[in-house]
């Protein structure tokens, strides 16, 4: 019997060329190659994952190696023995000791909603 709300998981010797797409939480031992949108889960790249995919997802956790961007609208950690080469564009950032990281971070969504509330509309109109 399965047990409900558990995360769906491709196994060591999967390989996926294309889109995945889904509104589960997903696990990835094997290799991905495209585009993954899990917009409202969370995404587990797993220690023997080999990613070559731009991610998005709510919350993403990289313990194996990918190339792609990532987009989450919560969190992203890297957590250590991971390669990842690409963007990251997030909410929050979590860097363990010996991770391996080339790119680009953008965490500008969550500065940009608290600098609305600090600013006010009219600032940008002065003479």
């Amino acid at each position: 019997m399965a047990v409900e709300n558990a995360p769906v998981r491709i196994g060591k010797t999967v390989v996926i060329r294309g889109e995945v797409k889904g509104s589960e939480d997903l696990i990835v031992d094997g290799r991905v190659e495209g585009t993954m949108n899990l917009s409202e889960s969370r995404l587990t790249i797993g220690p023997t994952a080999n990613v070559a995919a731009d991610l998005t997802a709510k919350d993403i956790l990289i313990m194996g190696q990918v190339q792609g961007n990532i987009v989450a609208s919560g969190r992203v950690e890297l957590r250590a023995g991971c390669q990842v080469e690409g963007d990251i564009h997030a909410l929050r950032l979590a860097v363990e000791e010996n991770a391996v990281f080339r790119g680009k971070v953008d965490l500008t969504q969550a500065v940009s909603k608290g600098l609305e509330s600090v600013i006010p509309p009219q600032a940008g109109n002065v003479r």
